[in-house]
């Protein structure tokens, strides 16, 4: 299931929700249309499958990401830096289905909104706990306002994602990147 899941996040993701129809959902998940009918009960049910797996795996490679760094500061850069990177190639291009969601279908599905905001506090929190680590160790400065800066790194990276929808180039997203870094000087 996880498998045909991946396949209908690739087909949203490069479509959109409402581009996106019930037969290219049900050839690229590989099942017919009574399957995905059955299993899922119509196209939205697929989407919002779709956006928990899409955070579940995006979670698991953010954690791994983050192991590595050894402080507050190498883990915010390291995870600016999965952003950039996410932000580039054929990744880039399909863009983020959180950001996607917020743009597309927040504003009339109450459901969707809700998922987006969770995801978007989610992030925040992530940003926030990684700078007062970071605060703690000494790698962040102690004036640096951590929920103000936080919240500019939200924005930040989310709107990588939309920059990523153009194909900007490995470097420069990398280079914003550590420009990112400089909030915390």
């Amino acid at each position: 299931m996880n498998t045909a899941l991946d396949e209908a996040l690739r087909v949203f993701s490069e479509r959109g929700y409402h581009a996106a129809s019930i037969s290219e959902l049900t050839d690229a998940m590989g099942l017919t249309a009574g399957s995905v009918y059955k299993a899922f009960g119509d196209k939205r049910g697929i989407f919002l499958a779709a956006f928990d797996r899409y955070r579940q795996v995006r979670q698991q490679r953010i954690e791994s990401c983050l192991a590595e760094a050894a402080n507050g500061y190498a883990k915010l850069f390291a995870l600016t830096a999965f952003f950039a990177e996410s932000s580039c190639g054929e990744t880039g291009r399909r863009g983020c289905l959180v950001v996607g969601s917020a743009t597309e279908l927040a504003l009339f599905d109450e459901e969707v909104a809700g998922r987006v905001a969770t995801a978007f506090d989610f992030d925040e929190r992530r940003l926030l706990d990684l700078i007062r680590l970071g605060q703690a160790d000494g790698s962040i400065p102690q004036h640096v306002d951590a929920e103000t800066a936080a919240c500019a790194m939200l924005c930040l990276t989310k709107g990588m994602r939309i920059i990523g929808k153009t194909g900007p180039k490995r470097e420069r997203m990398l280079a914003v990147a550590e420009a990112a870094m400089k909030l915390l000087n």
